[in-house]
């Protein structure tokens, strides 16, 4: 179809319709939710062609990722499995040209909030709920620990009276410093129930999270389950259905190559973050860790069974 009837475009009209008969006596919040690059990967054609004749950057497949080496997958929905080149081509290409869709669409946004003199007081959030595996490590989908899946923008665009350092800051994020983000720059209290913080705190340079945590229940299989620690560098991951553990270090492999867990070499730091996952896990009342060592569970929930 044309370009001015895909979705994308049409988050952005309508964006833009609610920005200009908003009260301009007052402040405005808006949340502007483009739902592609998620499935189907239908890019405009002006974008598909930027990509489907490239090279593309070679699909990274882990040392440990064996397992999920099974034949291709028929069924749409697969979340594993070996795809023929040609597919796995054209899906990270249209995967590619969709990102690249939603970012002229954000460009025709701030364009039209710079024509109505709205730039300059406006802070801009950009950030995603998750990415597509496409093929990284056999695997497809999300819900995964691995970057392809878990690592996210996360990206500030400040209004003009906000005097704070700009660049790359390497503390570890999550979408749950977004709310107190916005709460702080309209100068108002951050609830103690909220578990994130203002990444202005960050930017700061005030002390910060020393890791994040993340998880994951059941979902295209039992097994897939997991809880993970990451400061950004380094990154553990736990499934406590098989009690699996995976350990990566991402200075060095960011695509998550090398899984060093059985690596005798790194066996302090694999004792380091598994007592840090247990300490974390111990704060909660739904078994996966006794504070004294991690707990695996034959199925998901509070009432899982333990061994």
């Amino acid at each position: 179809m044309e370009e001015r009837y895909h979705p994308t475009v049409w988050t952005t009209d309508v964006t833009i319709e609610q920005i200009v008969k908003r009260d301009p006596t007052r402040p405005f919040f808006i949340w502007a939710s483009h739902l592609r690059p998620h499935s189907p990967y239908d890019p405009p054609r002006y974008f598909w062609d930027m990509y489907i004749n490239r090279q593309l950057p070679e699909i990274p497949i882990g040392d440990w990722a064996e397992r999920n080496n099974v034949p291709g997958p028929h069924d749409p929905t697969a979340w594993r499995g070996r795809l023929k080149p040609e597919q796995s081509h054209r899906m990270r290409a249209a995967y590619m040209a969709s990102c690249t869709h939603v970012d002229y669409e954000l460009g025709r946004l701030m364009q039209k909030l710079r024509r109505i003199n709205l730039l300059d007081d406006t802070l801009i959030i950009f950030v995603s709920d998750h990415g597509d595996m496409m093929g990284d490590h056999y695997l497809h989908r999300k819900t995964y620990a691995y970057e392809g899946s878990a690592r996210i923008p996360f990206v500030l665009r400040y209004p003009k009276q906000l005097d704070l350092p700009r660049g790359v800051f390497h503390q570890v994020v999550g979408l749950q410093d977004v709310m107190p983000t916005i709460l702080e720059a309209a100068k108002i209290p951050v609830p103690s129930s909220v578990t994130g913080r203002s990444v202005f705190e960050a930017v700061r340079g005030k002390p910060w999270r020393s890791y994040l945590h993340g998880e994951h229940s059941p979902c295209y299989s039992p097994d897939e389950a997991m809880h993970y620690l990451t400061d950004g560098k380094q990154k553990y991951i736990y499934f406590p259905m098989s009690g699996r553990e995976e350990l990566f270090d991402l200075v060095n492999d960011r695509n998550e190559l090398h899984d060093l867990s059985a690596n005798p070499r790194y066996r302090k730091r694999l004792l380091f973050w598994r007592n840090r996952m247990v300490k974390h896990l111990a704060k909660r009342e739904d078994g996966f860790s006794d504070g004294k060592t991690l707990l695996r569970k034959d199925w998901w929930g509070p009432e899982a069974g333990q061994e």
